[in-house]
């Protein structure tokens, strides 16, 4: 058993929606000693998503900066968006806020999470904040960035 072989059966409980499956397979890993790379993670990160697991996702995210896999943008939108997606507006903004200072780079994903996640939770204007930083930035906003944006101020 390998690395590909666990990525596939923990990709195979994602697309099922079966988050808790994904992460008992991913400390299986870990048992046998075999080695996780970013998609692994990334996997994982997607799987609580989808299971509005977001405490898992942050403990997953924490793993994973500890460990020698690099996080990417990927890595960060599914942190983000598995907050976002448990009403944890303020995780979701503070993960964006530490990741900054790192060398991931932002795009529309990652700020659409952010601001979605400012406008559940009633903050319109950091998520207005969000916005104009992202035009600052150079990341250019796509239909659902302003749509989200849009809806946060007429909360």
């Amino acid at each position: 058993l390998d690395t590909i072989i666990f990525n596939a059966v923990i990709s195979a409980c994602e697309k099922g929606g079966e988050w808790e499956k994904a992460l008992q397979s991913f400390r299986g890993m870990a048992q046998r000693t075999i080695q996780s790379n970013v998609i692994t993670f990334n996997t994982l990160l997607c799987a609580c998503e989808d299971g509005v697991e977001w405490e898992g996702a942050l403990q997953l995210f924490h793993e994973m900066a500890a460990s020698s896999v690099e996080l990417d943008t990927i890595t960060l939108n599914a942190a983000i968006c598995s907050c976002e997606a448990g009403g944890e507006w303020d995780k979701a903004l503070h993960l964006f806020g530490a990741m900054t200072q790192s060398r991931v780079k932002f795009d529309s994903i990652t700020f659409t999470a952010a601001i979605r996640a400012c406008e559940d939770g009633g903050e319109w204007e950091k998520s207005l904040r969000l916005y104009a930083t992202m035009v600052q930035s150079g990341v250019r906003p796509n239909t659902i960035t302003l749509s989200v944006a849009v809806s946060a101020c007429e909360d």
